[in-house]
């Protein structure tokens, strides 16, 4: 039985789609709501913001092409979550707009940068988006939508949320999604319909351990590793700060009870009607009295 790895980690990511131009076009297609479909990418290489490398080195997978067409595509896969991701996201497409552009060209030369986005976390927990997977940002009039300035869309997806849907139009687009959030380590048989399509059967047969070397599999558990002591750090720190607030909060509480139990007692109310009240023992109602 073949033991398969997770498409989400960077090495196996850029495997598939860094690698495999028919491979990334195709995730592109499913994905984007492009007017015209991609015909054909090169990839671009190198870091758009290398000084930012060191703070999020262990959770951005990055993919960046360009079509015949000149149009700018950057795919990334970001294992954990903070709201400086988003902030990553505008500055690497804003920097790939501009970069295109000399001086002596005109503006309208420009092409649109689409950023794609998959986000291994729950990240928009508001009730009216608490089932939404698919984030489809660009810039719009506020009061007229459909007036649009065109040259930078963005494109984020929970790939905890999603949920496999058999509609015919987006077959493509739950396959992909099905592979990214189905094939992992744990993984023991292959769902059929996965491997009905050619791409993601592709795909699937470059998470097999046996296309990887010792080397490189030593990276994919470093690479994992890393993942998981950064989620834990994060997971530490949220909780202490749980922790800080419900000290925090106790602390106004109290302060709120001792106010009201001065103030019982300066309009002649007894001790033990205070404590019944208050919820405080006498000990503790004769301390607040007493300072």
């Amino acid at each position: 039985m073949a033991r398969y790895l997770d498409p989400k980690n960077d090495l196996t990511f850029k495997r598939v789609f860094g690698e495999h131009k028919h491979l990334c076009m195709s995730l592109l297609n499913s994905m984007l709501p492009l007017e015209q479909p991609i015909v054909s990418i090169e990839y671009q290489s190198g870091e758009l913001i290398p000084e930012l490398a060191k703070i999020l080195r262990f959770s951005v997978v990055d993919v960046r092409c360009t079509d015949a067409g000149g149009r700018q595509f950057i795919v990334e896969m970001q294992t954990e979550w903070s709201e400086s991701f988003k902030s990553r996201v505008l500055l690497n497409a804003s920097k790939a707009y501009v970069r295109q552009l000399d001086m002596s060209e005109e503006f309208k030369l420009l092409q649109p940068v689409y950023s794609l986005n998959f986000v291994d976390k729950t990240f928009e927990k508001s009730p009216e988006m608490q089932n939404e997977y698919f984030h489809h940002y660009k810039i719009v009039n506020i009061r007229n939508t459909n007036k649009q300035i065109k040259g930078l869309e963005f494109v984020f997806i929970e790939l905890p949320k999603f949920v496999p849907q058999n509609r015919a139009e987006k077959k493509l687009h739950n396959l992909w999604l099905r592979f990214l959030t189905e094939i992992n380590e744990r993984t023991e048989g292959v769902p059929k319909e996965l491997l009905s399509n050619k791409y993601i059967r592709e795909a699937i047969g470059y998470m097999e351990v046996s296309a990887y070397s010792k080397e490189q599999l030593y990276a994919y558990d470093k690479f994992r590793d890393a993942i998981m002591t950064e989620r834990s750090v994060i997971s530490d720190a949220e909780e202490k700060g749980v922790e800080i607030g419900r000290a925090e909060e106790k602390a106004k509480s109290d302060a709120t009870i001792a106010e009201i139990a001065l103030k019982m007692n300066a309009d002649g109310v007894p001790v033990d009607r205070i404590c019944k009240y208050s919820g405080l023992s006498r000990e503790q109602i004769e301390a607040i009295l007493n300072n």
